[in-house]
């Protein structure tokens, strides 16, 4: 649970006790009312459970103050967007790994796992070295520990779902991540080499979005879908966890047109090999 999420939790919990007092009742008193266990009461006002709409309706009306309710309900709101809403500064406060972690039981706990890459090479695709880079440098980036061997070993570790027969996963990446480069030449060569060999194989559909492809929708972000149950987003400052009907299909919607512009197969080994032909390794 984010740090964020259960300091406005508490701060929620903290106006609900602060309710009860100016109120008069003591928390079994208030228990009571309501019909609740007081060890409710309990957890609700110390931030240890997060409040259903009704019970702050219950909780206002109990005390006396109706009035309270809008107040309440909008405390509760913005702890679904705390939820939603995970600082990187936050989340790699100790590093890369742990979040790497939770990227390795994502991927083990998701069957279909659709993505799109802007301008790096998704991470289930990246070689050590590739990684390596990209981590050194966030690390750098954002002032954090450079824990980027465990950081990198966690990577390959959950790259071992994409020889899963259970698993499938459908990746589009923009022309411009094959030439975007913040990496050495020669590990970029053996990066591209790897995307190469990764078209066409079995449970694994890998699109490129050519340089003057029309589109029905541009594509503003990276982002990827977990089964129909997830969608994360990445910025530069946070990550936005989505989990609402309405959420997923809207990114399945863009997923859906963008793939439409996609190149697959023999195209798609040709736009990466004429990246990799590019580069100039002496």
């Amino acid at each position: 649970m984010s740090t964020d999420f259960q300091t406005a939790r508490e701060a929620l919990g903290a106006r609900l006790r602060e309710l009860r007092a100016e109120a008069g009742l003591e928390g079994k008193d208030l228990a009571a009312e309501l019909g609740w266990q007081p060890s409710k009461v309990s957890r609700l006002q110390n931030g240890k459970q997060t409040p259903a709409p009704a019970d702050l309706t219950a909780w206002a009306q109990a005390c006396g103050r109706p009035d309270v309710e809008a107040e309440l309900q909008g405390l509760r709101a913005g702890l679904e967007m705390k939820q939603r809403h995970r600082s990187w500064r936050r989340q790699l406060a100790g590093g890369h790994r742990g979040r790497q972690e939770i990227a390795v039981r994502q991927t083990e706990a998701t069957k279909m796992i659709r993505g799109l890459e802007v301008s790096r090479v998704p991470g289930l695709f990246q070689t050590p070295e590739y990684a390596r880079v990209i981590f050194d440098a966030n690390a750098e980036f954002r002032g954090i520990p450079p824990t980027t061997e465990a950081a990198v070993e966690a990577r390959m570790r959950r790259q071992e779902a994409l020889y899963d027969p259970e698993k499938t996963f459908r990746f589009l990446v923009c022309e411009a991540a094959l030439y975007h480069r913040s990496c050495p030449v020669d590990v970029m060569a053996e990066q591209l080499d790897r995307l190469y060999n990764l078209v066409g194989q079995r449970r694994i559909e890998l699109g490129i979005l050519p340089f003057g492809t029309q589109l029905r929708r541009t594509a503003p972000h990276a982002f990827w879908i977990y089964d129909r149950r997830l969608v994360i987003v990445e910025t530069i400052s946070e990550e936005l966890w989505l989990t609402g009907e309405d959420d997923i299909q809207l990114y399945e919607r863009a997923w859906d047109w963008l793939a439409e512009a996609g190149e697959y197969g023999a195209p798609a080994r040709r736009l990466i090999g004429r990246a990799r032909a590019s580069l100039d390794l002496g």
